[in-house]
C-alpha cells in the first residue's frame, strides 16, 4: 500500500478512501490540471523561478516578521515580485503518473491541486490594471479582462473591506473541487480546506521576503466574488483572497 505524500507510511490511501466508489477508481479520466487559456486572450511571459534574483530572506526571518498586513504603500510590485509570489504558491516542479498530477511549491493532498489563481492587477509594473489568471503548467498570465475599476468591485464584494482595494495586486483562489472529488470523492471539502492554508501561508512568508505583505481574507458575498471572476459558482467558486502590496 502507498501512503498519502506524508512521509510516514500511517496513512493509507486505500485505508483513507475504503468504501468509496470513486471515479478514479471507476477508470475514469482524471480532470485537467489546468484550466484551458480563452481563444484569443492574450498571454503574459513571467520572471522564470531560475532568473528571479529576491526572496534571499532568511526563513526564521521571514516566520519571525509574519503580520497580517492590511496597509499598504502606493508602490507597485515589479513583474519579477509578481512573478516570485506566482511561484512561491502554486509553482510547479513538475508533471508525475503521466500527466495525472503536479508536484509544486506547496503540498496538496494526492497532489490534486484543486486551485486556480485570479489576480486582480492595481498596481503591477508592465502590467494593465485588470483581471488576469496564472498558469503554472506554463508559468504565465492570461490576461482575462482589463478593468481600471476593479479596486472599487472588489471592495464592493468583500463586503466594503477598503484595505482589500488599496493593495497592489489581489490574489483570488477559486476551487475546482472535481479536481480532488475524482480521488477522494464526498471526503474532498475537508482537503480543499487544508489546501487553502498551505497556500496562503506561502504568501505570507514569500510576501515578507520581498517588503510587501499580505493579509488572509475570507469575508466577502460569494456571489459578488464568483462574479468578479466570471465562475459558475458550482464546478468552480471562490474560497480564499489575500490582497499585496508594498509595505508603507
Amino acid at each position: 500500500m502507498k501512503s498519502i505524500d506524508d512521509g510516514r507510511n500511517w496513512l493509507k490511501a486505500e485505508e483513507w478512501s475504503r468504501e468509496l466508489e470513486t471515479d478514479q477508481r471507476k477508470g475514469l479520466p482524471h480532470p485537467p490540471l489546468q484550466k484551458p487559456v480563452p481563444e484569443g486572450a492574450e498571454l503574459i511571459e513571467l520572471v522564470s523561478p531560475e532568473k528571479i534574483a529576491l526572496g534571499e530572506m532568511p526563513l526564521r526571518e521571514a516566520i519571525a516578521r509574519r503580520r497580517s498586513r492590511r496597509r499598504f504603500s502606493p508602490d507597485p510590485l515589479t513583474l519579477e515580485e509578481l512573478s516570485f509570489l506566482l511561484w512561491a504558491t502554486q509553482g510547479v516542479h513538475r508533471v508525475v503518473r503521466d500527466g495525472v498530477a503536479t508536484l509544486r511549491t506547496v503540498p496538496s493532498a494526492g497532489a490534486r491541486h484543486p486551485f486556480e489563481t485570479y489576480l486582480s492587477v492595481h498596481r503591477v509594473v508592465e502590467l494593465v490594471p485588470g483581471l488576469y489568471r496564472y498558469l503554472p503548467l506554463n508559468h504565465r498570465l492570461v490576461r482575462l479582462r482589463e478593468d481600471p475599476g476593479l479596486p472599487e468591485k472588489i471592495v464592493d464584494a468583500a463586503l466594503g473591506q477598503k484595505f482589500v482595494g488599496e493593495a497592489a495586486v489581489v490574489f483570488i483562489w477559486a476551487a475546482v473541487p472535481y479536481r480532488t472529488e475524482w480521488r477522494y470523492s464526498i471526503r474532498s471539502h475537508k482537503v480543499i480546506a487544508i489546501d487553502a492554508g498551505h497556500i496562503c501561508q506561502n504568501l505570507y512568508l514569500a510576501a515578507e521576503a520581498i517588503g510587501a505583505g499580505t493579509c488572509a481574507v475570507g469575508a466577502y458575498s460569494q456571489a459578488a466574488m464568483d462574479g468578479l471572476l466570471g465562475v459558475d459558482g458550482e464546478e468552480e467558486f471562490t474560497v480564499y483572497l489575500a490582497p499585496v502590496g508594498k509595505l508603507p
